[in-house]
């Protein structure tokens, strides 16, 4: 279940009140259930996937892509698959830690484990979320924001696109006040 923290305020639990706070940042939130079939509970208990599998666990949730294609407009969807024996891992992650926009939306699917994200709001108030399998989170395109892979350190997400080259980060000067310690 979520949990998001603000600047300066007490942890907070409650998924209806997570989601109207931060929609104040602009932020979209959403329970979206996952796959129950055998194959895609298979699948996810394992912490790696091939490029057939990552296809199959899609597939499996094509429905909402049908959805965000209709609805939204985006275009492509693939899975990421992040675990402690990911090669230069703390490397990959560096590029996510920093505060820092994109300009086209991020958006995520959790279908398994869990991940922070933090947020600055105009006038650099600051949150950070805990988002776990099931929650859709949209960052709206240009929203300052950065992600921490929490202590579990694995996650798989499906991650949706209108396009692709809006995907390049534009780091910012902002230092990122909040950790996922606060969490734990």
């Amino acid at each position: 279940m979520a949990q998001l923290i603000i600047e300066g305020q007490e942890l907070i639990n409650d998924f209806s009140k997570i989601k109207q706070l931060i929609s104040n940042f602009g932020i979209h939130l959403s329970n979206w259930p996952i796959s129950k079939s055998a194959e895609a509970q298979q699948l996810l208990s394992k912490p790696n996937l091939d490029n057939t599998e990552k296809e199959r666990l899609l597939t499996l949730h094509e429905h909402y892509f049908e959805k965000l294609k209709s609805k939204q407009g985006y275009q492509s969807r693939d899975i990421t698959v992040l675990h402690p024996e990911v090669p230069d891992l703390d490397t990959l992650l560096a590029k996510f830690d920093r505060c820092h926009t994109h300009d086209d939306d991020e958006v995520r699917y959790v279908i398994d484990g869990s991940g922070f994200f933090g947020f600055v709001k105009t006038g650099g108030q600051q949150a950070m979320m805990k988002v776990e399998a099931g929650e859709y989170i949209c960052v709206p395109a240009h929203t300052e924001h950065w992600f921490e892979l929490g202590p579990s350190r694995r996650i798989k997400t499906i991650r949706y696109f209108t396009r692709t080259d809006g995907w390049a980060a534009t780091y910012t000067d902002t230092q990122n006040k909040l950790c996922n310690q606060a969490f734990t």
